[in-house]
């Protein structure tokens, strides 16, 4: 059997022999396989950089939307003080009929749930393979004529219900190819270990004018009018893509193009925005068939889950990594009650590469006045969005005040601190949403119902601790049988 020792020197062999196209994907891996310890400490050591001092959160909706061509990009004010407790930032993306998402790529890792839609995307990760090869055209060479075969990293299409993970500093493009607009919504990690700059969200385009032809509205709450000035004044300061910045006579000898190419690649009287209508786009890739999916689920998304099947260093690379589940299907479910609805959630077990990111997932979906059992994250911040219908949500904290008990719906988003207490109940349409979690591994310990602290303790703890008798302490404990999710006025028969 092969030890550590022995895989890991055919690793640094195979990173040797393919010094251009694979050692950066190595190096990748080994930090993914980093001692969580240390990649804690980092993380918190980052986290540490802003006070949290939370008296009252509120529910936000975006204060900055962005026109484009062929789409619309919205952002919350990452100046709000749960934001920046929380060191995230959160962006949504409408993207029409035959729009092009530019690539880019940014300081953070990200976390994009696919709301509705369908299309292709690809991370561009340096090193990795040219898989994929098309023919694109017809050249002439004297009397012969060749076909032209145009090669390519891996695209992939995606659905909603999809949750894509982005590592930070990897490019990143998205394309519309059916009729329904996508509509996104994604976390940036901006506090994340993976970030050495400071807690600024960065988005840096390879193409395109991103800071010109584009317009900007402000929506939502009103924002302070220093922090208007200030985004003003960097507007009229920033450039274009980064091609823009490079002298084109230096580029027209890096990439052996003319000068007129350069400036077109510069994108400097590109109007269109980060968003382009892209109507001839001929993309090859494989579709995924229902057998395959099928396959997936039953393998467990082929993940090789940790201390069950040890990782060799080989076969987990970045390049070849899954990064991609979809939680938006019924049956992906992990808890589902017939009466109140269904929670589903993704991790580094079933998705290996947010060990990487330090992050994680939950999709819910509640059915008329069904209850979110009341909680706390353990080791996690909770960005929740709010899909479709609405709700009331309650978060407690440390002092037993409330600090937000209000309705939520559409379109806004709530930050709930770690180890702030929250119970969610949904209104009479139902309450559908998506909590991001700042923790590859997130965990939640639930105040009530058969998983509950309270039932895990003895009757007498209880009957001392809230001076109530011995039957209202087999109440607290039994009554309620149900564990996440709750079906609306139901009651489990008392304990005998």
């Amino acid at each position: 059997m092969a030890t550590y020792s022995s895989v890991k020197l055919l690793s640094l062999t195979f990173c040797f022999l393919i010094l251009f196209h694979g050692c950066f994907a190595q190096l990748l891996e080994q930090q993914s396989v980093w001692p969580r310890l240390q990649q804690q400490q980092q993380h918190r050591a980052l986290r540490s950089k802003t006070e949290c001092q939370i008296e009252r959160l509120n529910a936000q909706e975006p204060t900055r939307r962005f026109e484009s061509e062929a789409g619309v990009i919205e952002f919350w004010d990452a100046t709000q003080e749960q934001f920046e407790c929380a060191g995230v930032q959160a962006v949504r993306h409408q993207i029409r009929q035959n729009g092009l998402l530019l690539p880019y790529y940014t300081n953070t890792p990200m976390l994009m749930y696919i709301i509705q839609g369908r299309g292709i995307q690809s991370t561009v990760i340096p090193g990795c393979a040219e898989t994929y090869e098309s023919q694109s055209g017809e050249s002439r060479t004297g009397e012969r004529r060749r076909s032209f075969n145009d090669r390519h990293q891996k695209l992939r299409r995606f659905r909603a219900g999809d949750v894509l993970a982005l590592p930070a500093g990897v490019t990143f493009w998205m394309y519309n190819d059916a009729e329904e607009p996508i509509v996104t919504v994604s976390l940036l990690d901006i506090s994340n270990h993976a970030n050495q700059l400071d807690l600024t969200f960065r988005s840096f385009f390879l193409a395109g004018n991103p800071h010109r032809g584009v317009q900007q509205q402000v929506v939502g709450r009103q924002q302070e009018t220093t922090m208007q000035e200030r985004r003003s004044e960097q507007e009229k300061s920033s450039g274009g893509n980064i091609f823009n910045g490079f002298d084109a006579e230096i580029l027209s000898e890096a990439f052996n193009v003319d000068v007129e190419t350069i400036r077109k690649l510069q994108g400097q009287n590109d109007e269109r925005g980060v968003i382009v209508r892209a109507e001839e786009l001929r993309l090859v890739l494989p579709e995924e068939s229902e057998e395959e999916e099928r396959i997936e689920q039953q393998q467990g998304g082929g993940v090789r889950r940790r201390g069950l099947i040890p990782l060799n260093g080989l076969e987990e690379t970045v390049c070849s990594m899954k990064l991609r589940e979809n939680i938006g299907r019924p049956s992906r479910s992990d808890v589902y009650n017939p009466r109140g609805g269904r929670v589903s959630t993704v991790n580094s077990n079933t998705l290996p590469i947010l060990s990487w990111l330090q992050l994680s997932a939950e999709r819910g979906t509640l059915y008329r006045n069904a209850i979110v059992a009341p909680h706390w994250n353990m080791n996690a911040h909770s960005i929740i969005y709010i899909i479709r219908g609405s709700g009331r949500i309650q978060v407690v904290g440390n002092t037993g005040k409330s600090v937000f008990d209000d309705e939520v719906r559409e379109n806004q988003l709530l930050i709930v601190p770690q180890n702030f207490a929250i119970v969610k109940r949904a209104g009479n349409e139902g309450l559908e949403y998506i909590s991001f979690k700042t923790n590859d591994n997130a965990m939640t310990s639930p105040l009530a119902g058969r998983l509950s602290v309270l039932r895990a303790m003895p009757e007498e703890v209880l009957m001392n601790s809230y001076q109530i008798s011995r039957q209202e302490a087999r109440s607290l404990k039994y009554n309620r049988e149900e564990s996440t999710v709750f079906a609306p006025g139901s009651r489990s028969r008392k304990y005998a």
